[in-house]
């Protein structure tokens, strides 16, 4: 069994985590679908740290005898290839509009170019 100490300790900073990501999200500088990942990892962190014994039962449900914090591993495993997956997506769609968008500054920039060498006078914005 967990110490109180400890439990109460992991539950004040599981709640610091939640409190993080909600100023973070108050204050616009994460957004709401970058931010769910977090706050569901803050929910977990919170419910495992006042679930004294959840770490054992959660072990004898998926079959580990031996060494039950394994489980926090391999969640925690789970936790970050999640993470590195919805961020490689991000990437990824950010890599292309990117490359849309100089494609579009190109067009934009020859055609400007084109004006000034027939003499018309440049667009007006």
């Amino acid at each position: 069994m967990t110490p109180l100490a400890i439990t109460i300790a992991a539950a004040v900073a599981s709640v610091g985590l939640l409190a993080v990501v909600l100023e973070l999200i108050r204050s616009r500088r994460l957004r709401e679908r970058y931010a769910l990942l977090w706050l569901l990892a803050g929910v977990v962190l919170l419910v495992f740290s006042i679930w004294r014994d959840g770490i054992n039962t959660i072990a004898g449900w998926v079959g580990i005898r031996t060494y039950p914090p394994a489980v926090l591993f391999a969640i925690a495993a789970l936790f970050f290839f999640a993470v590195l997956l919805h961020y490689a997506t991000v990437i990824s769609r950010l890599s292309d509009q990117n490359t849309v968008l100089a494609q579009r500054l190109a067009l934009l920039e020859s055609r400007l170019g084109e004006l000034e060498d027939e003499g018309a006078p440049p667009p007006v914005a």
